[in-house]
C-alpha cells in the first residue's frame, strides 16, 4: 500500500491538483486493487490458528445445542463447566452446565445476589426493584417476567445473573443452589449450603420456564392474598441438605410457619406484598417476608430487598431472621 501512496504524491505534485476528479478515480482504483490482493480468501481461518488460547473455539461453536440437556444428550458432554448455547434466536451465550447431578442436563440460567441486605431497593436489587421502595411502581422491575438480560456466568456468585436461557429454553424441572458468595465456578459445588432439584415435570404447565409462569402469576403487591395465594409448590429432592438442615437455616420464630422439602413460587403475606420464590419451603401462615426472595417492587410493611427481610437477626437464627449461611449466599437457578 505504501508504493500507491508515493504514487499519488508525485501525481498530485506533477498535476496540482489541477484534475481532482481523475485523481480521485484513481485513488479509489489504487485502493481496491491493492484491498483485492490483500483480502482474505476463503480457505483464511476466522480464528487465530497455532498455539493460542481461541483453538477451542470454532469447534464450542459448532455445537449449537439449546440447553445442557441437549449438549449432554446430543454431544455427549459429561462434564460440569462453562459451556456456550445457542438461543431461538441465533443469539450465542455462554452459562454454567451440571452435567452429573441425577444424570446432569441442567442448565443455569439465572442467580439471586443479595448484595445489601439493608438496603430498600436500590441498585443491585434487581429482582425487586432498583426505583425504590415506591408505591408507583409495584411491579418493580418485573425481572422474574421480562427478557431483561445482565451478568456474567463466571460471576454469579459475586452478582445478579440472568441469561437468554431464562425465557428461551422450555424446561421440565428445575434445581436450585445456595452457594456462598464470591466462590468461584469450580468451587460451586463444594461451596454449597443447600442443593435440590424437582422431578415432577411442573414447568411444562408453565410453558416450560419461569419466565412464563409469572407472565401468567403476577408478582406485584396487591395482586393477591395470603388466605388465598400459597404459592405454587412443588416437592424437592435434595443433593445436599434434607429438611431438618432446611429448617435450621430459617429463623427458629418462624419455623412453623412453613413446611420444608418443597419449592414454592409467587406467594403472598398478610401485607399483601409479593414474593417470587421461598426456596425450599412450602408456606403454611402468612409470614413470607422471612424465607422467601425476590418479587414485587412495593413493600409498604416489611423490607424491599431481593432477600425480603431474612436479614431481620443479622444472620441468627434465634428470632425471625435466616442464618448468615443462607443470607450469604447467592441463589443459582437452572432448567432442564
Amino acid at each position: 500500500m505504501l508504493s500507491y501512496i508515493f504514487i499519488v504524491q508525485g501525481f498530485i505534485h506533477q498535476y496540482n491538483m489541477r484534475s481532482a476528479g481523475f485523481l480521485l478515480l484513481f485513488i479509489s482504483l489504487s485502493i481496491q486493487l491493492y484491498e483485492s490482493r490483500n483480502t482474505p480468501t476463503g480457505d483464511t481461518p476466522l480464528f487465530p490458528t497455532g498455539n493460542t488460547p481461541t483453538d477451542d473455539i470454532p469447534d464450542r461453536l459448532k455445537v449449537t445445542a439449546r440447553s445442557c440437556r441437549e449438549l449432554r444428550k446430543k454431544h455427549g458432554k459429561t462434564k460440569d463447566g462453562l459451556y456456550y448455547l445457542l438461543s431461538i434466536n441465533n443469539e450465542i451465550y455462554q452459562t454454567y452446565c451440571d452435567m452429573t447431578t441425577d444424570g446432569g442436563g441442567w442448565t443455569l440460567v439465572a442467580s439471586v445476589h443479595e448484595n445489601n441486605i439493608k438496603g430498600k431497593c436500590t441498585a443491585g436489587d434487581r429482582w425487586t426493584s432498583q426505583q425504590g421502595n415506591d408505591a408507583n411502581c409495584a411491579a418493580g422491575d418485573e425481572t422474574w417476567a421480562n427478557k431483561v438480560i445482565f451478568g456474567t456466568p463466571e460471576a454469579a456468585t459475586y452478582d445478579d445473573y440472568k441469561n437468554p436461557g431464562y425465557f428461551d429454553i422450555r424446561g421440565k424441572d428445575i434445581a436450585v443452589w445456595h452457594v456462598t458468595n464470591d466462590y468461584e465456578v469450580r468451587f460451586w459445588k463444594v461451596a454449597s449450603v443447600l442443593r435440590y432439584h424437582t422431578k415432577t415435570n411442573f414447568l411444562t404447565l408453565f410453558g416450560g420456564n419461569l419466565y412464563n409462569l409469572f407472565k401468567k402469576h403476577t408478582l406485584k403487591y396487591g395482586a393477591g392474598a395470603c388466605s388465598t395465594d400459597k404459592g405454587i409448590s412443588i416437592p424437592i429432592v435434595y443433593d445436599v441438605g434434607n429438611e431438618m438442615s432446611t429448617t435450621e437455616l430459617y429463623g427458629q420464630s418462624v419455623r412453623g410457619d412453613f413446611d420444608p422439602g418443597y419449592v414454592t413460587f409467587r406467594v403472598f403475606n398478610s401485607f399483601t406484598e409479593a414474593f417470587a420464590m421461598c426456596s425450599g419451603v412450602r408456606p403454611k401462615g402468612c409470614f413470607a417476608q422471612y424465607y422467601c426472595i425476590g418479587g414485587g417492587g412495593y413493600f409498604p410493611y416489611t423490607f424491599c430487598t431481593d432477600f425480603a427481610f431474612l436479614g431481620a437477626n443479622n444472620g441468627a437464627t434465634n428470632g425471625y431472621g435466616a442464618s448468615k449461611d443462607l443470607i450469604q449466599a447467592s441463589v443459582l437457578i437452572f432448567y432442564r
